[in-house]
């Protein structure tokens, strides 16, 4: 009897162990490249594992994303100083992700800077912006080169301003969104290059091309906060008339299927 038991318990923990050996392994949350914690905050940024692939880059990100946990950390301290009462709840939590969206002719990268917000308020707030890379000059550049003029109010970014808002239009009727309210949330926007929305360079199914521009806006930018973020895409064909002889060198083909869900869903 003694023995069978034993034979019995050898099975089942062997049993055990080869279902706890087939679970598959979860990967540990990944460690952030800056942070920091205190009774005020706790920071953090992420780089990308493909964007530390290229040394002057992944320097140029960690440096800016130092820099702006250093200046959440400072506010949050004058903050408690004046108004101890907004760190009833706890600290705030701050977190900013820097990911590659395109490489375009192997030189040009588009990345977008993800920003997470907790400071106890209503809700958690997000914010996006991008960043333009040139590996030949290992600096951050605009989109500027890419086009014969951008000055104020010129043909060029009247016309990118225009495909903005018709793409724009199409994703708030796909929410339900009343044309009066989108009306009235894009008045934000103007014929200016710092003035339109954050901007990269749109993936290709052509190798090493761009398909257009897509311009990134976190809640509240063209929309409330309930319909989220918005991407507006502008194909290359309506940049064509104004484009550089470098910017004609890089676009090309179309928008790859899902991108734009893609987008949205990050």
């Amino acid at each position: 009897m003694i023995r069978t038991r034993v034979f019995l318990w050898t099975i089942v923990i062997a049993a055990l162990f080869i279902i706890d050996s087939a679970a598959p392994i979860l990967a540990a949350d990944p460690k952030p490249d800056a942070t920091i914690k205190n009774k005020n905050i706790e920071a953090s940024v992420f780089v990308s594992d493909s964007i530390k692939a290229d040394p002057a880059l992944a320097a140029d990100c960690l440096a800016d994303g130092k820099k702006w946990i250093d200046k959440q950390a400072a506010d949050a301290d004058s903050y408690r100083k004046t108004d101890p009462q907004m760190f009833r709840d706890g600290g705030w939590n701050y977190e900013r992700k820097y990911d590659i969206r395109s490489v375009v002719a192997d030189r040009y990268v588009s990345i977008l800077r993800s920003d997470y917000v907790d400071a106890h308020a209503a809700h958690p707030n997000t914010d996006v912006n991008t960043i333009l890379w040139d590996r030949t000059a290992q600096k951050r550049i605009s989109i500027r080169p890419f086009f014969t003029e951008t000055a104020d109010n010129c043909p060029t970014m009247q016309a990118i301003l225009k495909a903005v808002i018709a793409s724009l239009k199409i994703e708030k009727k796909k929410r339900d969104a009343t044309e009066t309210a989108t009306s009235e949330w894009f008045r934000s926007l103007e014929p200016k290059l710092l003035k339109i929305g954050a901007v990269t360079l749109a993936p290709s199914t052509v190798s090493g091309k761009s398909s257009g521009l897509t311009f990134h806006y976190p809640p509240y930018a063209v929309g409330p906060y309930a319909e989220g973020e918005y991407v507006a895409f502008v194909p290359w064909e309506t940049l064509k008339p104004y484009l550089s002889p470098e910017g004609a060198s890089i676009f090309a083909g179309a928008r790859p299927k899902g991108d734009d869900r893609a987008q949205i869903n990050n």
